[in-house]
């Protein structure tokens, strides 16, 4: 009987000696596999929400695929349109607000200009098209986004439609607190 509690001592030792070496090994390898861009140190900040990281990142260049009306991927890399908010997906304007943005994007060299700051594990970006439009204004000005001042400044709300905040409701009760409705 005394063999089969060393055999067990044994088992264990072994087993836990390969988790600490897996865990070390894992431990050593990067963690960030992105790699069409750089990332330098984060910025020591103090974000107002928990989800807001800082970085530095260099400007990126290349064709869009559309995710919703204010998020497209380039290169690899999830990029949040700087100061706009465009309905979601499952709001009456959502898709609408993706295919337009999906048009006016369509086989086009995309430039995004990075701010510095990360949400909900998006890049905030200006985003160019190479005529130099800004794809934010033009959202904007099509009536399928709204100017998020917070973020802008008010630098696109002299573009919105006068029925915009009405159609987008749920995109403005967001802006002011009041969405997702408390239960």
């Amino acid at each position: 009987m005394v063999w089969v509690v060393e055999i067990l001592v044994v088992i264990c030792v072994l087993v836990g000696a390969a988790a600490l070496f897996m865990r070390e090994k894992s431990a050593s390898r990067p963690r960030d596999r992105r790699r069409d861009y750089e990332v330098i140190e984060p910025i020591p900040t103090n974000p107002p929400r928990a989800q807001k990281q800082v970085f530095q990142t260099k400007n990126v260049m290349g064709r869009a695929y559309v995710v919703d009306g204010d998020t497209i991927t380039v290169q690899g890399l999830s990029i949040r349109l700087a100061g706009i908010d465009a309905p979601e997906m499952d709001h009456p304007y959502g898709k609408n607000a993706k295919w337009y943005l999906v048009n006016l994007t369509k086989g086009q060299e995309i430039t995004a200009e990075f701010h510095g700051e990360q949400t909900h594990a998006r890049e905030v970006a200006t985003c160019y098209l190479p005529d130099g439009r800004d794809l934010s204004a033009e959202m904007v000005k099509a009536g399928l986004a709204i100017d998020w001042p917070k973020f802008s400044g008010g630098k696109y709300r002299h573009l919105e439609p006068p029925d915009a905040r009405k159609r987008m409701w749920r995109a403005d009760a967001r802006q002011k607190g009041k969405w997702p409705p408390s239960a």
